[in-house]
């Protein structure tokens, strides 16, 4: 069982492979940026930022707060 993504990937390990590559791209280009600077640290707003930013590409809810549990492996979100 995957969450569901943008990408259409139903294998977990394939999504995380492709997660990981694709949220170092995005962490990469937020500090090449300078974007970083721009964001008040430890604020809701900057985290949901760096969060869509890293997984926007992924999933639909990135950036948002939840409003259903979702678990990923053994660990419940």
């Amino acid at each position: 069982m995957t969450l569901n993504n943008k990408l259409g990937i139903a294998d977990s390990v394939e999504l995380a492979r492709a997660e990981e590559k694709i949220s170092k791209k995005k962490a990469a280009l937020l500090f090449e940026s300078g974007r970083l600077d721009e964001l008040e640290a430890g604020t809701y707003a900057a985290l949901a930022e760096i969060h869509r930013t890293l997984f926007g590409d992924i999933y639909d809810f990135a950036g948002e707060i939840r409003n259903v549990n979702i678990a990923k492996g053994d660990f419940l979100r």
